[in-house]
């Protein structure tokens, strides 16, 4: 049950009539739907840079330094995490001035409101799902790799076309 306040004003001959929602009471399902797409935009964001950085970066670094030095795919793929950290800490505000400009306003709270579990809850929700799907569009450089094993499967069956 959301508690409500009402404020009466006087304008010319007419009374106006407005209800504000008491700082004590539970944001509104509308306001908690509001929150959670307001921190999904940004983390979308940060979850693709993040992946696609980190998927060309360890891809580059395990075709150059890896065969040089003679890392594993995982020490490659460290590293290419490290560079796409990195990378987020310099376009951490790029990523949040364009969630900006897509006219996205910090929701309008009281500030009890704001520490209310029920926020915060929707706030981590929001973020987690924006990360989540962020990071699955940021897989979209492994659409450009090749699997060296199904090429070798490939040349195989093309050698040997009565094996199966």
């Amino acid at each position: 049950m959301v508690n409500k306040t009402q404020l009466q004003l006087r304008h010319g001959t007419k009374d106006i009539i407005y209800y504000m929602q008491d700082e004590s009471s539970p944001p509104t399902a509308a306001q908690l739907r509001y929150i959670l797409l307001h921190n999904a935009i940004p983390f979308i964001g940060f979850g693709f840079l993040d992946n696609a950085i980190m998927i060309a970066a360890g891809t580059q670094i395990e075709l150059s330094i890896g065969l040089t030095l003679g890392i594993s795919t995982m020490a490659a793929a460290a590293l290419g995490n490290l560079v796409s950290d990195l990378a987020g800490l310099g376009l951490a505000g790029y990523v949040e001035a364009l969630a900006a400009r897509l006219g996205m306003q910090i929701p309008d709270l009281a500030p009890k409101q704001v520490d209310m579990w029920q926020t915060r809850v929707t706030s981590h929700m929001g973020k987690a799902i924006g990360i989540a799907i962020g990071c699955i569009l940021g897989m979209f450089p492994l659409l450009f790799l090749s699997d060296d094993e199904e090429e070798k499967e490939e040349k195989k069956t093309k050698n040997h076309p009565n094996s199966d």
